[in-house]
């Protein structure tokens, strides 16, 4: 059996990518949040995985999807609701169930409800979670840990964009996907784009 995961399988839920709850967000630096954010996105849309959006409280407090975020996902339907619990809401676990995909990586705000609610709810169901930590902000540093370590005490898997577009990528030989994952690879990947861009540029003759 495969431990790693394939597009094949996976789909993404970007739950609440919304500035009103970036304000809240203390577990890391916001901006670095976004950018983690974005490179997941572009990384599913690099490997055609499914991806859904769902918001909440975007009259009242949260606003509207960050506008990078919907910038790449400009034909993604936005599913509104009220509960914080996505899984709670029929209209956005449909569109879950909908992918047929089993394996789901969850990314947004804030950890500590609107991320490990639905990931605790959807396990419970038989699904494998993979919360992808660095895309997910919490309301202060402690209490993002804490939702992190109740989401894995119940199955959930923690990994990083980096590590997702990794795993999907696997080997550089992959041409149809290379291009684009190593330029992710290079705009978000601090000092392992660092190096990849030298490579490029320094160590690799022309031909």
């Amino acid at each position: 059996m495969d431990e790693l995961n394939s597009p094949q399988e996976c789909a993404l839920v970007l739950v609440d990518p919304q500035a009103g709850l970036g304000f809240a967000v203390q577990s890391m630096d916001r901006q670095q949040l976004l950018n983690n954010l974005v490179a997941l996105v572009e990384t599913a849309r690099t490997f055609d995985v499914p991806t859904i959006l769902s918001t909440s409280a975007t009259k009242v407090y949260s606003g509207p999807p960050f506008p990078a975020i919907r910038e790449l996902l400009p034909d993604v339907p936005v599913y509104d609701r009220r509960s914080m619990n996505l899984w709670e809401d029929d209209a956005a676990r449909q569109a879950v169930i909908a992918t047929g995909r089993k394996k789901l990586l969850f990314a947004g705000m804030l950890t500590e409800a609107c991320v490990c609610f639905p990931v605790l709810c959807c396990l419970a169901e038989g699904y494998q979670a993979f919360v992808v930590a660095d895309a997910c902000g919490g309301a202060t540093v402690d209490s993002h840990h804490y939702a992190l370590d109740r989401m894995r005490s119940k199955g959930a898997e923690v990994t990083s964009w980096l590590q997702v577009l990794l795993e999907f990528q696997r080997d550089w030989t992959r041409k149809e996907t290379y291009d684009r994952a190593r330029g992710l690879v290079e705009r978000f990947g601090g000092g392992y784009g660092m190096g990849l861009k030298y490579a490029r540029d320094m160590l690799v003759k022309p031909t």
